[in-house]
């Protein structure tokens, strides 16, 4: 099946209005595409196992997110609260539906300030930001929640390599949250593994440079 794609870079050019840039490459069939990205906020949210439940739960992770930070300020408390809150509507939405267990990873960036170069990045799972510079390779900026970094052992046929804190299932009490500033004509790059598990960041910087 295609590999699914997602880039949203966000350059900080001084004195000049935010650029965005998003592209994506997705399966043809929309029921079975796991994977979704929306601007403002920045979100992108991969679901787990595929299929039309990790399609719905994606889905519903997005609106959930944006739902919960149109209600006020942003800061990083309320970033990783829209979150928990999508993960607790995700599990009640699954159990009133009576589906088996639906969970997915996710990274939101929203930016601060007139300007738009500081921007709180949380994440929950291996969805990843990479910041993209003057150097030859990306910039890791997140670290996966998966079972090997987090110390902890994997379920029966489960991998290190696995994400450990998803949405939707209650795998998570706190969304990682950091601040990042970009300099001048830096850019994030916001992926899911369907993007980071094939493109190294070498590859990734020439694909957004060139």
């Amino acid at each position: 099946c295609p590999i699914t794609m997602t880039f949203a870079s966000l350059p900080a050019l001084e004195h000049e209005p935010l650029t965005t840039v998003a592209t994506g490459i997705y399966n043809s069939n929309p029921l079975t595409n796991s994977t979704y990205y929306t601007l403002s906020p920045y979100v992108v949210a991969d679901g787990v196992g595929g299929g039309a439940m990790a399609a719905w739960t994606s889905r519903r992770l997005v609106a959930d997110v944006h739902r919960g930070l149109a209600r006020g300020g942003v800061d990083a408390a309320a970033v990783c609260g829209a979150l928990l809150a999508a993960d607790r509507e995700i599990a009640q939405r699954i159990a009133d539906r009576g589906a088996a267990s639906g969970a997915a990873t996710a990274v939101v960036c929203v930016g601060t300030g007139p300007l738009r170069a500081t921007w709180i990045v949380a994440w929950v799972g291996d969805c990843r930001v990479y910041r993209v510079g003057h150097g030859s390779a990306a910039q890791l900026l997140t670290r996966d929640d998966t079972y090997g970094h987090l110390g902890e052992r994997p379920p029966p046929g489960g991998s290190l390599d696995d994400p450990a804190r998803m949405i939707g299932n209650g795998a998570v009490s706190n969304p990682n949250v950091a601040r990042v500033t970009l300099g001048w004509n830096e850019m994030l790059v916001l992926v899911s593994d369907g993007v980071h598990k094939h493109v190294d960041p070498e590859a990734m910087t020439r694909l957004l440079r060139d």
